[in-house]
């Protein structure tokens, strides 16, 4: 059996219960989402509420906000937020992104959505749901984030990089446009996988794009991904 727990520099996060464990994909999110000055922050989809205590670790002034629609998630989350440094500024809440509306809008919106599409799902029922986009769609997270990000906020996800054509022209379509993206490869010599981009409500003529190598060819992480998550990972 895995390890229950994952433990990073400043929290622990039990994952034994909630739909998804802690995976590279969350963590490196959570690392690299463009927060700008954020005062409220909306995790979608918060699972054990990772990325909400990221969040709250590189934002010192933020309030936090994670939902999430599985029962077993949003318990695990509470008791990881509660026993973390953060629990005064991070609230989780039982809530469908599609019907969410909240008094004040968000200034940053992270997510890592589902985007499992294969025909053999994962037999846990609770992961299927995680990761099936039959239980969240591309078009309705994007719409979603459209309507909970404020003007000058910032939405930012991590997707496979097959759906990278298809998610942009989801957002364009949503007047949500790129402002940074970056290629993510467990090697150099492996095509990318994973693609994390921001998308703001202003249009950027000029949107960065990086590509981050995970592993060098002796198997050890790089130095770009030791300096993206140095501040997390006990390393």
């Amino acid at each position: 059996m895995s390890n229950p727990y994952f433990r990073f520099k400043k929290f622990t996060v039990w994952h034994d219960r909630c739909a998804m464990p802690v995976g590279t994909d969350g963590v490196l999110l959570g690392a690299w989402a463009e927060l700008g000055r954020a005062m409220r922050i909306l995790d979608v989809g918060t699972g054990s509420g990772l990325i909400a205590l990221m969040a709250a670790q590189r934002n010192e002034s933020a309030a936090i906000v994670g939902i999430d629609v599985d029962d077993a998630s949003i318990s695990q989350a509470v008791e990881n937020v509660s026993s973390s440094p953060f629990s005064g500024r991070i609230e989780i809440l039982h809530e469908d992104v599609r019907s969410f509306r909240p008094s004040e809008l968000f200034d940053a919106i992270i997510c890592n959505p589902p985007f499992y599409t294969e025909a053999i799902l994962p037999p846990d029922e609770g992961r299927c749901v995680a990761r099936n986009t039959a239980s969240l769609g591309f078009g309705e997270l994007v719409e979603s984030a459209s309507v909970l990000l404020a003007d000058q906020g910032f939405f930012n996800v991590i997707i496979p990089t097959q759906a990278e054509s298809s998610f942009i022209s989801l957002c364009l379509m949503s007047r949500l446009y790129v402002h940074r993206r970056c290629y993510v490869k467990t090697t150099v010599r492996k095509d990318a996988k994973r693609v994390m981009i921001t998308f703001s409500k202003s249009v950027c003529t000029n949107p960065s794009s990086d590509v981050l190598v995970l592993s060098d060819k002796d198997s050890r992480r790089t130095r770009e991904y030791a300096d993206l998550t140095r501040e997390f990972y006990l390393w």
